[in-house]
């Protein structure tokens, strides 16, 4: 329960996950602040100005304060810019990761304190448990809904003043009910787990729109070299994806890797699409210390993607080497991959490339 005075913000999009998260807290007796941070301009659908007025409407249903703090340039710097320049490089980014780590603890956390907030919380199916080494961070309750795999970066500094308050709960079915028992004013539908700042399909011309010549045609080309089609832009393409590529006869084929040096896609098999080691780049490690290496843990190489066992062991460059148990299908770079331990987040970092060694360079 609540201590007397006890201020928390809540990051409100105006869904119903975040609206649930601040009923909770307001229902536990806390001091409730709503925040919703405004990222981009137009075209986005979680701070878009329809999802301020819906935010706002619920804190004046709850009788608690709501402002809106521009987030934009931080979004754009560290989020959109990022994301357009991943994809120019033939790599998959992780937006999420990203705008969680910069901008939802970055910019809404400092204006949560400058606000006499002692913390800021989100509706992630996630949890935070304290021990005596510190924060950790946890998968959420109903395993089919965890949202860990987005908060991998957080520091100790930023789980100390996080608060995930559906994270406990044991099934996500439980959030519509709560609402509307609560008679929060809100079209009852979830929060978007897609890129909020593009339409369905369209990431292209977020691309587009920072790198103009991103949308250069090249050849697509099997294992062997021989070209089979062409595409419309490095920028459409991501490893793994089968449909969309304008290949017809013949067996299924998937893209097993992209040369942006070449501005070339090289398709192939499914069994040729499987990795069974990855290096991973820039790693973030929850505790701040990185986990023992030569243990069994388990690696999310995308968003609800079941984590598969593998073992872990650093290299001389700074990198990490992740082997699977079995061979991983579509282990794309730009992607974060994300290590647990049981359900515990012990951290991870940024796929730089789907085998062991650098034989096929991505970089412009």
């Amino acid at each position: 329960m609540a201590l007397p005075g006890q201020r928390i913000a809540v990051g409100m999009s105006g869904g119903t996950d975040s609206s649930v998260a601040a009923a909770m807290l307001v229902e536990q007796g806390y001091d409730v602040l709503g925040l919703t941070a405004r990222m981009w301009k137009e075209g986005s659908r979680c701070c878009s100005l329809e999802a301020v007025q819906s935010a706002r409407k619920v804190c004046w249903h709850l009788g608690i304060r709501h402002v809106v703090v521009n987030a934009m340039d931080t979004f754009t710097r560290c989020v959109a810019d990022r994301f357009a320049a991943e994809y120019v490089r033939g790599r998959t980014p992780s937006p999420c990761v990203a705008c969680n780590q910069t901008v939802k603890f970055g910019t809404l956390l400092t204006r949560a304190v400058a606000f006499g907030c002692d913390a800021l919380a989100t509706g992630h199916y996630a949890r935070r448990v304290e021990a005596a080494d510190g924060w950790h961070l946890h998968c959420g309750r109903d395993a089919s809904r965890d949202q860990s795999y987005f908060l991998h970066r957080l520091s100790q500094r930023q789980l100390a003043h996080a608060r995930f308050p559906l994270g406990e709960m044991i099934k996500q079915s439980d959030v519509v009910p709560y609402a509307q028992a609560q008679r929060l004013p809100i079209a009852t539908k979830e929060e978007s787990r897609d890129i909020c700042f593009a339409a369905p399909g369209q990431h292209h011309k977020v691309v587009e729109r920072f790198f103009p010549g991103a949308a250069t045609p090249g050849d697509i080309v099997d294992m062997e070299g021989h070209t089979v089609g062409r595409h419309a832009g490095i920028h459409r393409c991501t490893v793994g994806q089968r449909r969309g590529l304008g290949l017809s006869g013949g067996p299924p084929r998937y893209v097993v890797r992209i040369e942006s040096r070449q501005n070339r896609v090289v398709v192939g098999s499914r069994d040729e699409a499987m990795a069974q080691t990855c290096l991973i780049e820039d790693p973030r490690w929850i505790s701040a210390q990185p986990p023992p290496a030569g243990r069994d843990y388990r690696v999310a190489l995308r968003y609800q993607h079941g984590p598969a066992a593998a073992r872990i062991e650093p290299r001389s460059d700074g990198r990490w080497k992740i082997e699977f148990e079995s061979p991983q299908f579509a282990v794309a770079p730009g992607q974060a991959a994300v290590i647990y331990s049981g359900d515990e987040v012990m951290g991870g970092g940024w796929i730089a490339h789907n085998r062991d060694e650098d034989d096929h360079a991505t970089d412009p």
